[in-house]
């Protein structure tokens, strides 16, 4: 594929996830500043990825269908992004469903502990901020504590609510990594373990993480992504050398003003990855 590094994006979210664009308005908000590959990566989600195919054609964009598929491993929620999946493959597709029915009954067990918090209509106020009823998530929530009042972003939310230890917090089990990445390659796919920098993990941890992903089938690892600053761009690039995976990039984007970095803002990777899209 001979394309610039700022003009790809395999990590985005739409309105059929937590993010505020429809894929349409993704797509053309892509092509606007100057991104030619976008992998649309909703969570447990495929719905969004034909709306923004029709598009992708008219704006001269290559639309890579995508999926952030929720895991827990060793009791911490970690993200793995499928690019170039089958959405239609009945085993992403089941697996998928799964998730999401997880996500409707942990809506309503964090409503039932907002409530207990002393915030009243949480679960009507969180789905008045969703497209997809089936994907009512933490995002959210925030959005409507900062509708009213209780902080004044989405990221200061997440450091007096829904997180361990504060209001709103339900701890819960997700897709164990090999299930997520065998969904991901049996619909034809590439596993890409997410943001790696966010987890909180010590040396030994992420290392046993990343022998688990590779072992499991892992093809790549985000080392240019929103949530890392240049240094975790270097240390996760030699980690991918480390562990023989390829290198991803994408900026997470959810939407004007709540995301770290919009789509087309994002730096070279690091010398000495090998890109993912060499794959293709």
């Amino acid at each position: 594929m001979n394309i610039l590094n700022e003009e790809i994006d395999l990590h985005s979210h739409s309105t059929y996830s937590d993010g505020v664009l429809r894929p349409e308005e993704l797509v053309r908000r892509a092509a606007q500043r100057g991104v030619r590959v976008l992998a649309l990566t909703d969570h447990d989600a495929t719905d969004g990825l034909a709306a923004a195919r029709r598009l992708s054609g008219e704006e001269d964009i290559e639309l890579v269908n995508g999926v952030e598929v929720s895991v827990t491993w060793n009791g911490q929620t970690l993200h793995i992004v499928g690019l170039h999946i089958d959405p239609a493959h009945p085993e992403l597709a089941a697996g998928l469903e799964h998730l999401r029915e997880g996500r409707r009954l942990r809506a309503e067990q964090i409503a039932g502990e907002l409530d207990r918090a002393g915030v009243d209509g949480s679960l009507a106020g969180a789905r008045a901020h969703v497209t997809n009823p089936e994907l009512v998530g933490r995002t959210h929530f925030a959005r409507f504590l900062v509708e009213r009042g209780y902080a004044r972003d989405v990221a200061a939310v997440f450091k007096k609510f829904l997180v361990d230890g504060k209001p709103g917090h339900v701890p819960h089990r997700w897709a164990a990594l090999e299930q997520a990445i065998g969904w991901i390659r049996a619909s034809g796919g590439m596993a890409v373990l997410a943001h790696p920098g966010r987890y909180k993990l010590e040396e030994s941890q992420r290392c046993a993480l990343l022998d688990a992903f590779k072992e499991a089938g892992g093809a790549a690892i985000e080392v240019v992504t929103g949530s890392h600053t240049p240094e975790q761009f270097r240390s996760y690039a030699r980690y991918a050398q480390r562990y023989g995976l390829l290198a991803s990039m994408g900026s997470d984007f959810h939407g004007p003003g709540e995301s770290r970095r919009d789509l087309g803002t994002l730096p070279e990777l690091p010398d000495g990855c090998t890109p993912v899209w060499t794959a293709w």
